[in-house]
């Protein structure tokens, strides 16, 4: 029971963090300044991108419930919130701000994060919970491909 009110918990957490990061981007994937960027070759359709979120939040909605089942630590608490910062704040400091450098520092601490969630806080009863993150780290790392040819290219 805990586990699926976990699971509830961070579904609602992280597609709120999607919405609110969403929110913070606006319009701006229509406006000039993206639209006229010269972006990578293997830049996905736009609808790839709800589709990755979306499988990347239920993975790591239950990864989390599986680990925070275990154990709910002051550090796990922390490393999440910073994730849930890091996600997103990165929409506003890209497309609102137009900061491409700062985009991808967010994209490189966001990865490293998730990269530390991967390789510390295993699911030790189901050894291969930490592969639930691997929708994430894929999607992190274009996304980073994605924003450092930005920030080269333009």
């Amino acid at each position: 029971m805990k586990k699926i009110y976990l699971f509830s918990l961070f579904l609602i957490i992280n597609f709120g963090g999607l919405a609110l990061g969403n929110y913070f981007m606006g319009d701006a994937v229509s406006e000039t300044w993206y639209t006229n960027l010269d972006k990578a070759p293997w830049t996905p359709p736009g609808w790839v991108f709800g589709a990755a979120w979306t499988l990347i939040m239920l993975s790591f909605s239950w990864y989390l419930a599986e680990i925070f089942t275990l154990r709910a630590k002051t550090t796990l608490w922390l490393l999440y919130s910073f994730q849930v910062i890091l996600n997103i704040s990165w929409n506003w400091v890209f497309f609102n701000q137009q900061l491409t450098l700062f985009g991808l520092i967010i994209l490189i601490l966001l990865t490293m994060v998730i990269g530390y969630l991967f390789i510390t806080f295993r699911n030790d009863r189901l050894k291969k919970g930490k592969y639930l993150l691997l929708p994430y780290i894929v999607w992190l790392l274009i996304a980073t491909s994605l924003n450092a040819y930005i920030l080269i290219h333009n």
